[in-house]
């Protein structure tokens, strides 16, 4: 096999279009050790050609259309016809995982889509400048709990937390949460059908992709640190505190709010999540009024963005 190829090749005849890359595809990758790192490529006009994934530095065959022709059942690749993307997947990405990969249509010659992924781990970069970490963790898949580090929540009421993974070319395929108390060492994730009831979990995916964990009737077992850990980015972690009616100073605005919205309506979201309310925009206002405790200005400002 030759990776001799047209990198950048576009139809050269109306009536008959040849396969070509959309060269809008991102070049660079940057994935997590330990984490799934996703390659994309987006081939137009595909026809009756197939799709592989070739790792350049040994010339190996990983993937042809969505089979894999490797021993290591790391690698994985998926289709979304909606898009023209063909996507490798490396599961737990290791080091020795980063160079070039190339994703090639079989014409003749050969076209090929060069990606370079690198791997990394934050714990070597712990000790960068401030200037150099910002720099670094842009092109590292990042979650962020927001609220944090600490959030207050009265008994009783609904407590909301959201996860946001921001930086990651494709979305994770997966998100797991986990409560950490006093008792387990090694919590399992969080189940949306125990017998405790009123937990429910909303994922929006996207060029950010956003979980949102919602349990009703907060009791005092529900204290403790509860982390989100999506597949291809670091977990993020929040302290939840459950009060039992005592005033703390060290509330927040943003604490109280959510605090007071969601021990007046906790069953409102749950109701029309119970539904299988599929609107996006209209699942995403239900949830900035949680978040604004009912701020019905900023609500009817969401609205005319969505409708107008």
């Amino acid at each position: 096999m030759t990776l001799a190829a047209i990198p950048e090749v576009l139809p050269t005849s109306p009536s008959h279009p040849e396969p070509y890359f959309d060269t809008m595809s991102p070049r660079n990758v940057t994935a997590l050790v330990g984490k799934s790192a996703y390659l994309t490529c987006r081939v137009r006009n595909l026809g009756n050609k197939t799709v592989s994934w070739i790792r350049h530095r040994d010339i190996h065959i990983l993937t042809v259309s969505s089979y894999t022709y490797t021993s290591d059942q790391r690698f994985q690749a998926n289709h979304h016809p909606e898009t023209d993307e063909w996507t490798l997947q490396i599961k737990w990405a290791q080091k020795r995982d980063a160079g070039v990969y190339e994703c090639q249509i079989s014409t003749q010659p050969v076209r090929s889509y060069s990606v370079t992924l690198n791997v990394v781990d934050l714990s070597d970069n712990e000790d960068l400048p401030e200037s150099e970490r910002d720099k670094f963790y842009s092109d590292v898949p990042t979650a962020t709990i927001l609220g944090g580090p600490d959030l207050h929540v009265d008994k009783g009421s609904t407590i909301n937390l959201t996860c946001s993974i921001r930086f990651s070319p494709e979305p994770p395929a997966y998100i797991f949460w986990y409560h950490h108390d006093d008792v387990r060492k090694n919590p399992p994730v969080i189940s949306y059908d125990s017998s405790r009831g009123g937990v429910s979990v909303i994922t929006e995916k996207g060029e950010i992709t956003t979980s949102y964990l919602l349990i009703q009737h907060a009791d005092l077992s529900d204290s403790g640190k509860y982390s989100c850990s999506p597949s291809n980015a670091d977990v993020a972690s929040v302290r939840v505190h459950v009060l039992n009616g005592e005033f703390n100073p060290q509330y927040s605005s943003r604490s109280s709010r959510i605090s007071t919205a969601t021990r007046t309506a906790p069953s409102f979201y749950a109701y029309f999540l119970n539904l299988g309310f599929s609107n996006i925009g209209l699942r995403k206002l239900l949830i900035l009024a949680l978040l604004k405790a009912i701020d019905w200005p900023s609500i009817f400002t969401y609205l005319i963005s969505i409708f107008f």
